[in-house]
């Protein structure tokens, strides 16, 4: 496996796939080609479907400026290798084709084409958690000990970036307020949340902190502001809640949030590797189920729980999301995408606690949920794979129908 830095990127929301990935690709192929008057970009599946509420053609255009650029939308056209398919090609002044290229957005960011353009260096060994947790025992170390001796000392500098970064979203989102831009009229929560919740009894107040961080992160992103890929996007916002929460609440050291974030990356490093984080190709227990998992896991080890009781815990948080569709109204990162993320940042916690009650010991391990929800994800129909034409983002069109011939 390649290393965590693929599992972590630093960007602008508000879809690692839809936007992060085609801008990246845009760039790219402008590098590459030398004397272009103007460009054509197709965009296939999903990328066609929802692409416009996801910005992908505001991205794709800012790359290549200043020269025109035609946007074709194929979304009943498809590529066999991916759903989130680009092809990308560049004109002379005379409309003939100097040079083009299919590239695919796989997820969080992360590119990939039918060559071996975007090779990573292959930094660890074993691609399955068991084996992983295995050797851990044996050896006596953590998973972030593990993580650590392949990556060098250099991944804890690059960590605390991530940190930072989380820290700085989640403080802006908790300070800004007004309308989330997209025509849907939805209004930012994340401030009203906390300040309630700091007003409140004890009672309310883990649900309430959690939602007001996870909101403030998938509020920012909704709005296209700086986020962590953790792993995409559209899930950004479950992990940084549960660290800051676990941070106020358990005096959690600085040292021990990175090692928490090395464990997270970890688990989502082995979920895309064997199965998908791309809402597209799996649906959204890919992208807010990966998440859970991430920060169960990363909560249970801050709890002090054993590997084994930190692999139940991810797997927890894998499994009980699975099937989640992906289904964004109006093609926006917003409904049902920014409380899904804080309804996992609170299970995710929930679920740290059930791992560390018991000895860790349970039927299905971590892999096998891995494998399962790769081949749900498989299984679902593509209307419920971030394309909008079908659960939540039909039912919500059909209800706006009758509203205006009412």
């Amino acid at each position: 496996m390649e290393s965590i830095r693929e599992i972590y990127r630093i960007g602008a929301g508000p879809s690692s796939s839809h936007t992060m990935g085609p801008k990246l690709a845009a760039e790219q192929f402008r590098a590459r080609v030398k004397g272009a008057a103007s460009f054509q970009v197709v965009l296939y599946e999903s990328l066609a479907a929802t692409g416009k509420g996801h910005l992908t053609d505001k991205a794709i255009r800012e790359a290549l400026a200043p020269f025109p650029v035609e946007i074709l939308w194929a979304q009943d056209r498809q590529q066999p290798e991916h759903p989130n398919a680009m092809d990308f090609a560049a004109l002379d002044e005379n409309g003939r084709v100097l040079d083009s290229w299919t590239v695919f957005s796989i997820g969080g960011g992360a590119l990939r084409d039918r060559g071996s353009t975007f090779a990573t260096p292959q930094i660890y060994p074993l691609q399955s958690l068991t084996e992983i947790m295995e050797l851990c025992g044996e050896e006596g170390i953590t998973y972030w000990e593990f993580v650590a001796r392949h990556e060098g000392e250099d991944i804890w500098n690059f960590l605390e970036e991530i940190r930072a970064a989380m820290k700085s979203c989640v403080e802006r989102g908790l300070t800004t307020e007004g309308v989330l831009p997209g025509g849907l009229g939805l209004a930012r929560k994340a401030s009203s949340y906390h300040q309630k919740t700091l007003l409140g009894g004890a009672e309310m107040r883990r649900t309430g902190l959690l939602a007001a961080y996870a909101l403030a992160v998938s509020e920012e992103n909704a709005s296209g502001g700086t986020v962590v890929t953790a792993p995409t996007c559209g899930a950004s916002g479950v992990l940084p809640s549960v660290l800051r929460y676990l941070k106020e609440n358990m005096k959690a050291r600085p040292r021990s949030i990175l090692q928490a974030l090395a464990t997270a990356g970890l688990i989502g490093l082995i979920i895309k590797n064997n199965a998908s984080i791309s809402g597209a190709e799996v649906g959204c227990q890919g992208e807010v189920g990966s998440a859970c998992a991430m920060a169960a896991a990363a909560a249970a080890q801050l709890m002090g729980g054993t590997i084994r009781q930190i692999e139940y815990a991810a797997e927890m948080g894998l499994e009980h999301h699975l099937g989640l569709t992906c289904d964004p109204v109006g093609g926006l990162v917003q409904i049902p995408c920014i409380e899904r993320n804080a309804m996992a940042a609170s299970k995710a916690i929930s679920i740290a606690h059930m791992a560390l009650l018991s000895d860790g010991s349970h039927c299905i391990p971590f892999d096998e949920v891995v494998r399962v929800m790769k081949e749900t994800g498989h299984d679902l129909p593509s209307l419920y794979r971030e394309t909008s034409h079908g659960g939540l983002a039909k039912a919500y069109g059909e209800r706006k129908e009758k509203r205006g011939s009412a």
